[in-house]
């Protein structure tokens, strides 16, 4: 299955989606219509109970150079409207274009090559896990043009490195290489090919069952800073209802065979 609404392209197979930035003659650089396609693909995976995994990369030569400011300034108009948030979401447009990543039940894999930059690295780093070539770009370009990054950038640094180092890279708006974003936490592992390594690992989670994979996503997403005693709550909801989800009888019943299970739909 291929969905292509314009300049974010989708393509579904064997349970994996492989969503791809296709705008590669302006390196990926985001649009206000690119925002609104990666909202919207997010919302079709979300619906789709039988995707496993999402895999997400950019034609050409680039992951994404980050906003496409002299296409989207010629709006102010749409920029204003894209800026205000839906209440029932607590985002605006340009956040929720990196945050829907992270309402995936599914683990989000981003296969990152060339430039990462500004947006392009805050879509990034909303995904579960990132792979990057030794020679990607990386940077929080925003601090370049006077600016703070806004697109869920600040939440998902926080996760991931100390203040000091986010206050850094956010200040100085310093270009790093796929190496040394690793070395700070930035990347989860340096491939030469990140979209071969991003789907081989799409493989390997597919082997697990998709509940357990939706709830230890949402177990850790909404946890992360919270105190141990919500924590501890949150575990033993989530234990209760796995405990009789129909895949984990499944994969139960496999593992005692030594046999590759056989997953249902993902449940929740």
């Amino acid at each position: 299955m291929t969905h292509r609404p314009g300049h974010v392209a989708c393509t579904i197979e064997d349970g994996i989606a492989h969503v791809r930035l296709d705008r590669p003659d302006k390196l990926n650089a985001l649009t206000l219509d690119v925002l609104d396609e990666l909202v919207s693909t997010a919302r079709m995976l979300r619906r789709d109970r039988s995707i496993r995994a999402v895999v997400l990369s950019g034609e050409g030569d680039a992951f994404c150079a980050g906003l496409d400011f002299a296409t989207v300034m010629r709006t102010p108009g749409r920029v204003a409207l894209a800026f205000v948030p839906r209440p029932w979401r607590g985002t605006n447009t340009f956040q929720e274009a990196c945050w829907a990543w992270r309402r995936l039940p599914v683990p989000v894999i981003a296969a990152v090559h060339g430039h990462c930059l500004g947006g392009g690295l805050q879509i990034a780093l909303a995904a579960d896990f990132r792979i990057a070539t030794p020679d990607s770009r990386w940077s929080v370009l925003e601090g370049k043009w006077g600016i703070i990054p806004d697109m869920s950038g600040v939440r998902s640094l926080k996760e991931l490195v100390g203040i000091d180092v986010a206050k850094r890279l956010t200040m100085t708006a310093e270009t790093l290489a796929g190496k040394e974003a690793h070395d700070l936490g930035l990347v989860t592992e340096v491939d030469s090919d990140p979209v071969a390594a991003a789907l081989e690992l799409a493989e390997q989670l597919k082997a697990r069952s998709p509940d357990q994979l939706a709830a230890a996503k949402r177990l850790f997403d909404d946890t992360w800073t919270s105190s141990a005693r919500h924590t501890f709550a949150r575990e033993r909801v989530e234990q209760a209802w796995l405990l009789f989800a129909r895949n984990t009888k499944v994969a139960r019943e496999a593992a005692f065979a030594r046999i590759t299970p056989e997953f249902g739909s993902r449940q929740r």
